[in-house]
């Protein structure tokens, strides 16, 4: 890797700016590639990229912004941003007119301060290297700023047509899974956590990792099939869960579409009785485990309330310090509080329904 400064100002990086949702973002009269694949989208809130342009206005300098040489489609040289995205594009927009700072556009400072503006020196270094070497450098340089999700990161080692196609439907701010489905996805699709979900979803219904599945399908043109089982997957959580409920968001969605998606014995309506008995039960603690223990039956994820310390030192001095299967002496630490009838039949948490088992009985009757 080749890494040499290259003394430019903001004024010639600025000038051809075009920022395009679809076509990408472009800047230095067309030579330099703001957004090349592995790059993630624009993430600086307001403060961040008003303090960027107050910090060139002070005439002090910024973090050092890396480039590295490629060749354009057409063949001829051009530049790639390989760190500095960001920082970038918000002083590009401020010079469009695309926002102000402190209440002051770039069309309304004086002359002056729009040509030291324009003349500040950006502080680049260009890199040239093997495609595996821009990476891995990409991957270093950004330890030291705001990282990087992992998802951000495989994007940027299986960079390629199915990746942009994929980041179409999953990553940009309003993309279409946002809005098909943002009721039931958590993060940000910005931050590639949709597109995230999507293929970790999709990996497993293949018994893969979202490595081995991004992998396999980097030169692919499009990422059509990941779409239409993403929409398989919401279209069936709708079906048989037509309410929607805040305690949906952020479920594993497609590994229960996965291994119940074929299921003929999921009736909607009676689905949605249980939720809301179960909703209304004091007993059950964790709301959001209520959809798995449907299709699962298992009672673990409810997390069924657990029996006060003052209830089992109550039972435990009730039967006189024995456990009541077995008959045996034990000390209140040696023993598990249980439900005389279990949560399932109808038993709740409370003293008229708690009896102490050591550990061995209470292991053999939930074992039954």
């Amino acid at each position: 890797m080749q890494i040499d400064e290259f003394k430019v100002t903001i004024g010639e990086v600025s000038e051809g700016y075009f920022n395009d949702a679809e076509e990408g973002v472009v800047a230095y009269k067309g030579l330099l590639d703001v957004r090349p694949k592995y790059q993630r989208e624009f993430v600086y809130n307001t403060t961040q990229r008003d303090e960027v342009v107050r910090t060139v206005m002070k005439g002090l300098p910024l973090n050092v912004i890396y480039w590295c040489k490629v060749k354009k489609d057409d063949g001829s040289d051009g530049f790639e941003v390989l760190d500095g995205q960001q920082r970038t594009i918000a002083i590009c927009e401020y010079i469009a007119g695309s926002f102000s700072v402190d209440e002051k556009y770039f069309h309304n400072l004086p002359q002056d301060i729009k040509d030291k503006i324009l003349n500040y020196r950006l502080f680049v270094y260009v890199c040239d290297g093997t495609d595996s070497e821009k990476l891995e450098w990409f991957k270093i340089i950004n330890i030291a700023g705001e990282k990087l999700t992992d998802q951000e990161l495989r994007n940027a080692v299986y960079a390629g047509s199915w990746t942009s196609d994929a980041k179409k439907y999953f990553s940009k701010t309003g993309c279409v899974a946002g809005k098909f489905a943002g009721d039931y996805l958590k993060g940000a699709s910005i931050r590639q956590e949709f597109l995230e979900t999507a293929i970790r979803w999709a990996a497993a219904a293949e018994g893969k990792t979202i490595e081995g599945y991004m992998a396999e399908r980097q030169s692919e043109p499009t990422a059509v099939e990941l779409w239409n089982y993403f929409r398989s997957v919401i279209d069936w959580v709708k079906a048989i869960f037509p309410k929607k409920r805040a305690i949906m968001k952020g479920l594993p969605w497609g590994l229960f579409y996965n291994e119940h998606g074929k299921r003929n014995d999921l009736d909607p309506q009676k689905l949605e009785e249980e939720i809301q008995r179960l909703i209304k039960d004091d007993d059950v603690t964790r709301n959001q485990g209520i959809y798995e223990y449907l299709l699962t039956g298992d009672e673990r994820k409810l997390s069924i309330r657990q029996f006060e310390p003052r209830e089992k030192q109550a039972a435990y001095e009730k039967q006189g310090h024995k456990c009541a299967i077995c008959g045996e002496t034990f000390e209140l630490e040696e023993m598990h509080a249980d439900h005389i009838t279990p949560w399932s039949k109808g038993g709740k948490t409370i003293p008229e329904n708690c009896q102490m088992l050591c550990r061995d009985c209470n292991l053999k009757k939930g074992a039954q």
